[in-house]
């Protein structure tokens, strides 16, 4: 199925009349960027600890700019694998006695919630996941969802925008770190790993790339 007869099939067309700036801008989805902490690299297999997700507003010039980050230590879920070499990578104590870990349902719910009065305040239809290598966050997102036997999901389950792929066109370089160097947004390598900090760079990472973008000129604008 193509994208646009998933778009016809699931969400039919968007009301008639001025569309609210972020819907023009990204054809009525909202950007919303995710990061994932995990226990591996197998999202049916390994455990989900850490989500979160920030979305993305727009200003009266167009610039987009981040705006509100929800996060959740999440517990894994019951059989999951949780290799230590992950462990050790992301510097997650899942013993930690201020964890304060949230089963995966509550943490998707509390997150889908909030996305959905962002898509309203937006005119938007539909969030579109943006991450740092996209295809891994939106399979570990998809994977809770399953588990979670969650129905209303507000991402599109298979777009996404990916800022290694951005930030390789605009800066030269894929790894968020360099990335952020590179667009002289400060990054802390001792914060890194945490989907919080790691969201949040990535929002300013995504939200810098498509301003400089518009500042340059962007594109010839038309009704779809």
């Amino acid at each position: 199925m193509s994208e646009d007869n998933y778009e016809d099939e699931s969400e039919g067309n968007l009301p008639s009349g001025p569309r609210h700036p972020m819907a023009a801008r990204f054809r009525g989805y909202l950007p919303v960027v995710v990061d994932v902490e995990t226990g591996g690299f197998n999202c049916a297999t390994d455990a989900l600890l850490e989500i979160a997700a920030t979305t993305v507003g727009i200003d009266e010039s167009g610039m987009l700019y981040a705006e509100h980050t929800q996060f959740f230590r999440v517990e894994p879920f019951a059989g999951a694998n949780i290799e230590q070499a992950a462990l050790e990578f992301t510097g997650i104590k899942l013993d930690h006695p201020l964890r304060m870990a949230v089963s995966e349902e509550h943490a998707l719910n509390e997150i889908f919630r909030s996305l959905r009065k962002s898509l309203k305040a937006n005119g938007c239809k539909r969030a579109i996941l943006v991450g740092h290598n996209s295809s891994f966050d939106l399979g570990f997102l998809n994977a809770a969802v399953a588990r979670c036997g969650i129905k209303r999901n507000p991402f599109h389950p298979f777009s996404s925008f990916d800022t290694a792929t951005l930030a390789g066109l605009a800066y030269g370089q894929t790894v968020l770190a360099r990335a952020c160097q590179a667009a002289g947004i400060p990054f802390d390598g001792k914060e890194a790993h945490s989907a919080r900090y790691d969201t949040e760079k990535t929002a300013e990472l995504f939200c810098g790339i498509v301003n400089r973008w518009k500042e340059m000129g962007g594109w010839d604008e038309f009704d779809d």
